[in-house]
């Protein structure tokens, strides 16, 4: 799955990011060539970035409900009118269409971690009195809007998922019981195959969604200049620390395979052989993963041999930092400047 692929230029998250035009069609032809001529399918996650954009570098406005803060520009976001949101819903369409003209196989629509779908589908952030705010069916109108006129836009010719907050991990954010209403909904709406689930915030609480270590001191590193000293003195409270288990979000996310009939895709920890085929034993009929693979490419293909039960993942998310110089694994590939990565006791070689 590549992520990110902004459906317009102000919902990067930085102006290097991939934005869904027609002059990014050839290179995304390139990258899924390569992808498939290594025997694998494709898929392109499709989002908005909203409060989550960085407005300073992409010199246009984030986008929100109302007004919110969009920290990594440090600034606010301009209200979304509700004249824009055709025009928004339209380029989720254009974008999809874009993204299967680019060979992809799959599309993933984002609507979770509080990027633009995600902020209103919040009660905290979407304080809106319109018929785009206030009760959760208003608040979820836009999400479904978006993943109908995907489904429309590239019919069954792709794969169709999204990706849905279980919780946004705050008080006042989305919380379990809606996120299932929302689920059930678009299970009736019929444009999905799948959801994947998923958990957290990065304007609130990111490091629900990683677990393990918290990597304040690597992301600091990483900051524009402007927001060093700031971070400084949040970021052990932004980036809190959570113990670190396989399939975190399982417990949670059986409620959901309880509750639906349709496919759904676990996320969360996913490091062991043992883990995922537990996974698929309950009825997910996928497993999502991140990190390990970021560690170790060739996990699965290992999974397949049965040279490896595990991934040698220690879960410090030192990668996390990494995302904004090409994204990577510090213990397998350090680079100058990296801090000393601490071996774990329950690090095992894959």
């Amino acid at each position: 799955t590549v992520a990110y692929c902004a459906i317009a230029p102000e919902g990067r998250t930085d102006r290097h990011q991939i934005w869904m035009r027609p002059e990014a069609v050839a290179g995304l032809q390139r990258l899924t060539d390569a992808i498939h001529s290594e025997g694998a399918l494709a898929a392109a996650q499709l989002g908005h970035a909203g409060a989550v954009a960085n407005s300073k570098s992409n010199r246009l406005p984030a986008l929100g409900p109302g007004r919110i803060p969009a920290p990594m520009g440090m600034s606010f976001t301009k209200k979304v009118a509700r004249e824009d949101i055709p025009g928004l819903v339209a380029q989720f369409a254009t974008a999809a269409r874009l993204a299967v003209d680019s060979g992809f196989d799959g599309l993933e629509i984002h609507l979770g971690h509080n990027y633009l779908l995600s902020s209103f589908l919040s009660p905290m952030l979407n304080r809106r009195t319109d018929r785009w705010g206030g009760s959760l069916e208003n608040r979820a109108r836009f999400a479904r809007q978006v993943v109908t006129a995907v489904r429309e836009a590239v019919g069954d010719r792709v794969a169709v998922t999204a990706k849905l907050n279980m919780a946004d991990g705050y008080r006042g954010g989305l919380e379990v019981e809606d996120s299932l209403q929302v689920a059930r909904w678009l299970e009736e709406d019929g444009a999905l195959d799948a959801i994947e689930l998923t958990g957290g915030s990065s304007l609130a609480n990111p490091m629900y969604l990683f677990k393990g270590d918290a990597p304040v001191k690597e992301f600091r590193k990483t900051l524009p200049w402007y927001l060093r000293g700031g971070f400084a003195l949040v970021g052990k409270g932004f980036l809190k620390q959570y113990p670190y288990e396989e399939a975190y979000f399982l417990p949670m996310a059986r409620r959901y395979r309880e509750a639906l009939d349709m496919p759904l895709i676990l996320l969360g920890g996913i490091s062991r052989l043992d883990t995922a085929e537990r996974g698929l034993a309950e009825g997910f009929e996928f497993v999502a993963m991140g990190r390990a693979l970021l560690h170790d490419p060739d996990l699965v293909e290992k999974f397949r041999q049965g040279s490896a039960t595990r991934s040698g993942c220690i879960h410090c998310n030192r990668c996390m930092p990494t995302i904004y110089t090409g994204t990577r694994c510090p213990l397998v590939d350090p680079r100058p400047g990296d801090l000393p990565i601490p071996r774990r006791r329950d690090a095992v070689p894959a």
